[in-house]
């Protein structure tokens, strides 16, 4: 398969190459791009991300802006229920908090309005915990133009804004936000990185609001 490192890709074009993978092993992607998804016991819980990153041609980066410039890219994990519906398996990550970054930044000019306001969310079936198959399940765009759900968002992030204003960044919980909330990243309970969130309830909204014609019904699994 031939790819072309680049980044700037429009996100119409993303999504057309994204959907020719629509009912496609990601597995054997990963091997034949140098993806690795398990080494010495671990998983690396990114590698669908860095596949589907590898076949539009992204050189990877940590960077916080939109992954290609002026859109963002995310896959999202689902699981299969007996009947076979799928729902949202767990919250998708969004962006790192900074907490100078976020105080000093209303939300109309954060990182998080950044990420959210121009995605493509790839959905993929978890197929066993080990990923030793994963399909590729479909792609939707999302941008951050409904009134209501902007609205929410806004106040997710002002909320949380004003707790690392008064009390510190430490002091955030997963508690925090109804759609958006900020908790810990990284490995282990010890970890002191947080970062953004969108819920599962908000990543069932953003794969439903398409009415893509192939994507089932999805349901949220209960978060902790």
């Amino acid at each position: 398969m031939f790819t072309i490192q680049t980044t700037s890709l429009s996100r119409a074009e993303a999504l057309r190459r994204i959907r020719l993978l629509s009912g496609k092993d990601l597995r054997p992607l990963a091997e034949q791009y140098g993806v690795t998804v398990w080494k010495n016991g671990h998983k690396n819980k990114g590698w669908a991300g860095q596949v589907i990153e590898q076949y539009l041609g992204l050189p990877q980066n940590s960077l916080q802006a939109p992954d290609f410039g002026s859109w963002e890219l995310k896959v999202v994990p689902l699981m299969r229920a007996a009947d076979g519906t799928v729902r949202v398996k767990e919250s998708m990550a969004i962006t790192m908090i900074e907490p100078v970054e976020v105080v000093a930044n209303a939300f109309a000019d954060s990182h998080l309005y950044d990420k959210l306001r121009s995605m493509i969310v790839v959905a993929r079936v978890i197929e066993n915990v080990e990923d030793t198959s994963s399909i590729l399940h479909s792609a939707a765009e999302f941008d951050l133009d409904n009134p209501s759900i902007r609205k929410q968002v806004e106040e997710d992030y002002e909320a949380i804004r004003e707790l690392i204003r008064s009390k510190g960044v430490n002091t955030l919980t997963g508690d925090t936000g109804k759609y958006v909330q900020a908790r810990t990243k990284g490995s282990g309970h010890g970890s002191t990185s947080r970062a953004f969130y969108a819920r599962a309830l908000f990543v069932a909204h953003i794969l439903n609001l398409q009415k893509l014609a192939w994507l089932p019904r999805v349901f949220v699994e209960a978060e902790a």
